[in-house]
């Protein structure tokens, strides 16, 4: 067994002190609302992941502050090119980001579950979601058996998930934002997914639809571990102009005071280029 003297002992002691506080220092640097690093979904920016150009995309994310990434997987055919998990990690952690979280297909859950379990652990992922269970009709109506259909599916998907070690999240598009029996799809969802298998992620610009996010993360306590966020026209069932976070309506302070109760643990703007750059710069100065 090597030996070390004193000196060698308290020098190494020292740098490694000094290393832990470099990073100390990179993730304050890059805190946003509740201490939390701010995030990105990559999907506005996908064009650049299609091009091969995610390391570009990283570097030029972590020059506005991001820390946080959220992927799609490589069966949007954007993403197609980060079918290698590992070397996929490399690109985005020699940037200094983390990916915590992505976005998968519901084929892929049905068909390859447990290939994309190991993808998403290749890149260090602790939480896999999906947009929607079914496709429309947004706004319009559906069955409770096809409700019912889709949740015990779910649950099943969100059960081998959690064996594995990873958390299973459902966004709030489309199906979610329909009617069966005259009440709201994503609320009857909240319901019928069990909370040990599934958590949700809420998208902000789905509030028009689905209802006050406050509302949401006070009712259901600890069942939402995520958002995207978008600036939101609370007016507006379909707003014609995209907004950035803090240049609507919202009242953020009082949503990520309530994300806390909510059980949130990771928030992604989700917009293109320049809005990202303002809602960035909003978040990043945001003290709750």
């Amino acid at each position: 067994m090597p030996r070390f003297s004193r000196r060698a002992f308290f020098e190494k002691a020292a740098a490694g002190a000094a290393v832990a506080g470099i990073y100390s220092a990179e993730r304050e640097l890059r805190a946003g609302p509740l201490g939390l690093p701010v995030g990105s979904q990559t999907w506005p920016h996908r064009q650049r992941v299609r091009s091969g150009d995610l390391a570009g995309l990283c570097k030029n994310l972590a020059a506005l502050g991001v820390g946080t990434l959220e992927l799609c997987s490589p069966g949007y055919p954007e993403f197609s090119g980060l079918a290698d998990g590992k070397q996929t990690r490399k690109i985005i952690e020699d940037q200094g980001l983390k990916c915590p979280s992505a976005h998968f297909t519901m084929e892929e859950m049905r068909t390859s579950q447990q290939r994309m379990i190991a993808w998403a652990k290749d890149i260090g992922m602790t939480q896999m979601g999906v947009a929607t269970l079914a496709e429309g009709p947004k706004g319009g109506k559906t069955t409770m058996d096809a409700v019912k259909r889709a949740a015990d599916e779910y649950n099943r998907i969100g059960e081998t998930a959690a064996a594995a070690g990873i958390v299973q999240f459902l966004h709030d598009e489309q199906f979610e934002a329909a009617q069966a029996d005259g009440r709201l799809v994503y609320e009857i969802l909240i319901e019928r997914l069990e909370p040990k298998y599934v958590k949700f992620q809420y998208q902000m610009s789905a509030m028009p639809q689905v209802g006050d996010v406050v509302a949401y993360f006070t009712k259901y306590p600890g069942r939402f571990i995520s958002m995207h966020l978008q600036g939101v026209d609370l007016k507006a069932a379909n707003p014609k102009a995209p907004l950035a976070v803090g240049k609507d309506a919202v009242d953020w302070t009082r949503v990520f005071a309530a994300a806390k109760t909510g059980g949130v643990q990771n928030y992604f703007v989700e917009q293109g280029w320049d809005l990202t750059v303002q809602s960035v710069g909003y978040l990043r100065a945001l003290n709750v």
